[in-house]
């Protein structure tokens, strides 16, 4: 293997300490994927794509957006984006996660400090290591801790502008962000508010428009909605001020110098926009399901979050991975989440609520993790 011997050992080493990741297959029930509506295999998106590709529409974009990749469909998007989600504009992305990286690495300047929360997303953190500002963390949830490291930067010669980063739904604890206490103290240092909306898009807010709908048009708020989701699609879209828009547009190299996504995929995300205001009904079944499964799964010790992500922390990542295996072998695609993906000590199953289940799936459930625990 020659100088690849390091990786051979490298891969020997998270085999020893049952570090391993392999892709599998599908199976069993879903309580793991993120397609909260069901909207993946939803007949309406398959055929907008079907109508898109009947009107011409491609399949591939040919390049970057600031060569010949820009299409009617994505600008289409935006537009559509940025009117749902009451922004002055908006930017798609072909993920989240370049998205993220992209904002981070881009916007807040050398001399600047972004204060995230301690379980912000990987890619924002990715995306900090490349920008040129400050980097602190703060509190998980913790406005206070905000507060406070701002002032004591500004205490030892800060200048700059203060970036705040926050998820408005934290996708492996299910709780939410103090979205408005945050907004309070964005506005006392003039700092901007960059809201990740990837697990609420599509599940809060008025027709989903997400947990942060009540302050998304304020000029120092940016948020983050990704399509692959609740949305049932992929990509993702940063909408805020046209100003920093244009800003990504010229400067941002996770955008400038990547090909610009299919776009077929911009068509379905249109339709899936309006598919959150033609079906509520969508939303009232997965909150009923919600509701059923706090009922169910609490005397497990699972206890309710106000949201379509249910934890069981276990602690031990053994016996994490054991429960795991069992529910999967009993018909349930349920994960278990151990460090770093989450704080040592709180190796966890993560059980995602979707339509893809029933409630007697969930009665099932409740039934094999008894047996698995």
């Amino acid at each position: 293997m020659g100088g690849l011997q390091d990786y051979r050992d490298q891969l020997e080493h998270l085999a020893s300490i049952d570090r391993i990741r392999s892709l599998r297959p599908r199976v069993g029930i879903d309580f793991a994927s993120n397609d909260y509506l069901a909207l993946g295999a939803a007949p309406r998106l398959a055929e907008a794509v079907r109508e898109a590709m009947a009107r011409g529409v491609p399949v591939g974009s040919g390049g970057s957006r600031l060569l010949r990749g820009n299409d009617p469909e994505h600008e289409l998007i935006e537009a559509e984006a940025s009117a749902f989600f009451g922004s002055q504009s908006a930017l798609y992305f072909s993920s989240g996660f370049a998205a993220n990286t992209a904002l981070f690495a881009t916007l807040p300047q050398r001399g600047d400090l972004v204060v995230h929360d301690a379980l912000i997303h990987a890619s924002a953190l990715d995306g900090m290591r490349m920008g040129r500002a400050e980097v602190t963390s703060a509190a998980h949830n913790d406005p206070d801790g905000f507060d406070d490291a701002i002032k004591r930067w500004r205490s030892a010669g800060g200048m700059g502008r203060a970036w705040i980063a926050v998820e408005s739904l934290y996708s492996m604890d299910g709780d939410r962000a103090p979205l408005v206490d945050l907004a309070k103290v964005a506005a006392a240092h003039d700092a901007m508010l960059v809201i990740d909306e990837a697990h609420a898009t599509g599940v809060f807010g008025r027709d989903g428009r997400g947990l942060a709908d009540a302050i998304h048009d304020a000029d120092n708020v940016v948020t983050l909605h990704t399509c692959g989701k609740a949305l049932g699609c992929e990509g993702a879209l940063l909408c805020g001020p046209e100003l920093l828009r244009d800003f990504l547009v010229n400067r941002a190299r996770p955008f400038i110098f990547s090909t610009a996504p299919s776009p077929l995929m911009a068509s379905a995300v249109r339709e899936a926009l309006r598919i959150l205001v033609d079906e509520p009904e969508r939303h009232a079944a997965l909150w009923r399901l919600v509701a059923h499964a706090e009922r169910k799964l609490a005397p497990l010790g699972i206890a309710p979050t106000g949201s379509q992500i249910l934890p069981l922390i276990i602690g031990d990542d053994g016996a994490t991975m054991r429960a795991a295996a069992a529910l999967q072998a009993a018909g349930f695609d349920v994960r278990g989440i151990r460090p770093p993906t989450v704080p040592a000590g709180t190796s966890r199953l993560r059980i995602s609520l979707t339509l893809n289940a029933k409630e007697a799936d969930v009665n099932a459930l409740a039934d094999a993790l008894k047996v698995a625990l």
